[in-house]
């Protein structure tokens, strides 16, 4: 099986997990799957070796877009997922592949571009009309078209905005199939604008010449969720760990250590779990 090797592989290289290495101090250990922006923000790496240290379960984090995510869980090749697309996550759930839906935090997406901003959205709050006018000056725009949990917002706002992004692919339109961080590259280099969470865009080191051009639309809210792989489906999936994990993350001590979490000093995930007791 392919989580199978993969562990297999990672025990093999000795890579650190969660804070402590697989065949180190952490008897216990699990796969999460989730998604490049919690993991290119730097939380995990905060976050995760203080889950280890309170429980000795240590952590490897599978980061790729909330569609993958998903599809690899349902193969099997995971206990928990991490991810932020609720439709999605429902289907999920509904479909009998998870246990439960538990939401976990929020925070928000922007848009980015270029400075010199051909289309002209600098300063909007109605991230609908910012798309609308994007499509209508034909300028560049870089979309990560990878079915991860950005890509479907993305799709999202273009549908509200009845622009048709399928007859424009290869011209202005510009899908990358790649994660936020190799996107944002591609729209540095080419001055296109793009969709991003805050948490990456906060981290991402080769901004050049671009900026948050439009933030604070209600449209652009964005949930983390997490969902345990249900055993049912799968009985390797380490279930009592795995629930552990989620547990944590939305007691008291996880929210609180998700709220403290900054990157250049500015919060960037909000906790919001609805306590269970």
């Amino acid at each position: 099986m392919l989580r199978r090797l993969f562990l297999t592989l990672m025990l093999g290289a000795g890579i650190a997990v969660g804070g402590a290495a697989l065949a180190g101090t952490a008897e216990k250990s699990i796969l999460l799957q989730s998604t490049t922006s919690t993991q290119n923000s730097g939380l995990f790496e905060y976050l995760l070796p203080k889950f280890t240290e309170k429980t000795g379960i240590a952590v490897k984090v599978v980061a790729v877009g909330t569609g993958q995510a998903l599809k690899n869980s349902e193969n099997g090749d995971g206990d928990v997922v991490l991810s932020h697309a609720k439709a999605a996550e429902e289907k999920f759930v509904a479909d009998g592949f998870g246990v439960k839906r538990i939401e976990v935090m929020y925070n928000d997406f922007v848009i980015v571009g270029p400075k010199a901003d051909p289309a002209s959205i600098a300063g909007g709050k109605d991230a609908v009309e910012a798309m609308k006018k994007i499509a209508g000056a034909k300028a560049p725009f870089a979309s990560r078209g990878d079915d991860s949990g950005t890509h479907k917002a993305e799709l999202k706002l273009w549908k509200d905005a009845g622009v048709d992004t399928k007859g424009a692919s290869g011209a202005w339109y510009r899908e990358t199939g790649s994660g936020m961080g190799a996107t944002l590259n591609t729209a540095a280099g080419m001055g296109a604008y793009t969709l991003t969470d805050r948490a990456t865009w906060g981290s991402f080191a080769n901004k050049q010449d671009m900026a948050i051009l439009v933030e604070g639309d209600t449209k652009l809210y964005n949930q983390y969720a997490a969902i345990l792989v249900n055993p049912a489906k799968h009985g390797h999936v380490k279930a009592a760990e795995g629930q552990a994990l989620i547990d944590w993350l939305v007691s008291p001590d996880g929210q609180t250590a998700l709220a403290a979490f900054r990157v250049g000093g500015e919060q960037v995930f909000f906790p919001n779990a609805v306590p269970t007791n």
